[in-house]
């Protein structure tokens, strides 16, 4: 079924629960594994029922944020989703507490009970209230997003179509868009601070609720970090701010020689050449039909994947006014469809997006034949190897959207995958720090904000406008204020992608193997499993970091920039 022929229905909560809570009980009263087995697969069709509606009410709020009738529906579901995690959670319990584990790991696999198990310590009905107080307020920061109207040049942009000016080959120009993109934010800075205030409280309350001491824990058993600790992720960010911040110094210095100028501001950061930063070739079409003859190319499964989400209109990709900006990859659990949504600028972004997307899909589409929806859908940091290895496996095609302009593109997508770990780390201990200290004021968090700035991105210049030197330039991220502690795991990912990426270019048929193994492999097993399924090292090895990002160095200085 096409996206657009999809119906949508309200779910009528009460009886939905009645429905769920009578299958329930079957488990429960089940005196032969059969039955609890019959009960367990139509406990995961409602499931993907409930799920698939959510997902197609919020993309098309996504799609056109100015339809009222999907506006409600949002906050329709803000409500009754936790109601919905209720649920979920006391079927968990019911697993926990089952009389067939044995019988459950051998047909499902161990690690949905370990799941059952984890998940239920950070769930519980007493923060029913505060869980649909957390909704209201995610869905209020893209709201106050989506207000973005920003008059430049005559045209009204919002924060997703103003990208292609924030890259201009003008330096005033990308002054002038800089400007005017946080002006917006500057203008509504007092909502963003209430509003993160909130959310802030919110969760510590939660927190407290729980047993917890403050929000960290909770959030972690929230991500499913079954196998990794929060002391790893500090040692991890420790030894980040001593191998890579020096190399990003390093990489900021050869930038700011080959642009000329004196030192960098603000508005250069993502420019990093004078003659222009590259662009995909041609239109919005034109990228896309390449992408198709890519993906045909690089596999008999993408090829069909691609192929799927144009048949099925799966696919919706250029920026336009009411649209939300962004990109992301959700899927519809009835129809097992993949869905792909960005924002087509005319900028190398086109591109980054729509390969890291793809690498979503494919996963999906590679694992949708899994019966229940946590086989389909791993933890983030693995779902995030896929996305950015499908960024680097996809370099022999790059000189179809780039041409005479492939080397550049190279050298810029690597560059700024590197220079994305000291800021995805900088988001990571900046979120420990607000949630260890829930009643700091506004401006207190904003004075954390720049000292993580000072430890990880020593080079940044923020004087260019009050707003960003108040410390508050992280009230454009998004993950921060709607996916807390999400950041790290695409830094976590990207030592996993490299690995692929330097695998491939003394192998690629293995490289793919692997990668596809792992694809096919969904959320089958935790974080650290998988990443030993794909023969990959872990992240959370000094020398793996150190060999991984040391690689990534060598190849950057062996290309002249100064070309460019």
């Amino acid at each position: 079924m096409k996206f657009k022929d999809i119906r949508y229905e309200r779910i009528p909560m009460e009886k939905f629960e009645t429905e769920f809570k009578a299958v329930l009980n079957e488990m429960e009263n089940a005196d032969t594994f059969g039955k609890f087995d019959a009960a367990f697969i139509n406990i995961y069709k409602k499931r993907d029922s409930f799920d698939t509606m959510f997902q197609l009410a919020n993309i098309r709020y996504c799609t056109n944020t100015r339809n009222e009738t999907y506006l409600k529906e949002v906050g329709h579901l803000d409500e009754i989703m936790p109601r919905f995690e209720d649920l979920v959670n006391q079927f968990y319990i019911v697993l926990n507490q089952s009389k067939f584990k044995g019988e459950i790991s051998k047909k499902w696999g161990k690690h949905i009970l370990d799941i059952a198990k984890f998940s239920v310590n950070g769930f519980d009905p007493i923060i029913l209230n505060e869980l649909k107080e957390h909704n209201k307020l995610c869905t209020e920061y893209s709201k106050l997003k989506d207000k973005a109207e920003i008059d430049f040049n005559g045209e009204k942009l919002n924060l997703g179509s103003i990208g292609k000016y924030l890259l201009d080959n003008d330096r005033k120009v990308r002054e002038k868009a800089s400007r005017a993109q946080w002006k917006f934010f500057a203008d509504h800075q007092e909502e963003f601070d209430d509003l993160f205030d909130r959310m802030v409280k919110v969760r510590h309350k939660m927190a407290l609720k729980m047993g917890h001491e403050n929000f960290v824990a909770l959030g972690y058993q929230w991500m499913q970090r079954f196998d990794y600790t929060e002391e790893m992720v500090a040692d991890f960010r420790k030894w980040v701010v001593e191998i890579i911040v020096p190399i990003a110094q390093k990489l900021r210095q050869k930038q700011k020689k080959r642009l000329g100028y004196e030192h960098l501001e603000y508005y250069d950061l993502n420019f990093h050449f004078l003659s222009g930063n590259p662009k995909p070739k041609g239109t919005a079409e034109d990228t896309i039909a390449q992408a198709n003859q890519m993906y045909k190319e690089l596999s008999p499964e993408t090829g069909e994947l691609f192929r799927y989400l144009q048949e099925y209109d799966l696919l919706d990709l250029v920026s336009r006014q009411g649209k939300e900006d962004g990109g992301f990859c959700w899927a519809f659990s009835d129809y097992k469809h993949p869905f792909i949504f960005a924002n087509f600028n005319g900028t190398l972004d086109d591109v980054r997006v729509l390969t890291h997307e793809a690498g979503h899909a494919f996963q999906y589409f590679e694992s949708r034949h899994y019966d229940i929806i946590e086989h389909r859908n791993p933890t983030s940091e693995t779902a995030e190897i896929h996305a950015m290895s499908m960024e680097l496996l996809t370099y022999p095609w790059m000189e179809g959207f780039f041409r005479e302009d492939t080397e550049k593109y190279f050298y810029s997508h690597l560059n700024s995958t590197l220079l994305f770990i000291p800021y995805g780390c900088a988001i990571d201990h900046f979120q420990h720090i607000i949630y260890q200290n829930p009643d700091f004021t506004p401006n207190q968090r904003a004075e954390a904000w720049k000292e993580m700035e000072a430890l990880y991105l020593p080079d940044r210049k923020m004087d260019m406008a009050p707003y960003l030197n108040s410390g508050r330039v992280w009230q454009s991220i998004m993950h921060i204020y709607q996916r807390p502690f999400y950041c790290i795991d695409y830094v976590l990912a990207q030592i996993c992608a490299f690995q692929f990426w330097q695998k491939s270019k003394n192998n690629e048929k293995e490289a793919w193997a692997d990668y596809l193994r792992l694809c096919k492999a969904g959320g089958t097993k935790p974080f650290l499993e998988l990443v030993e399924l794909a023969n990959l090292k872990p992240p959370f090895d000094k020398e793996t970091l150190r060999n991984v990002t040391k690689e990534i160095e060598k190849h950057l200085e062996k290309i002249d920039d100064s070309t460019f």
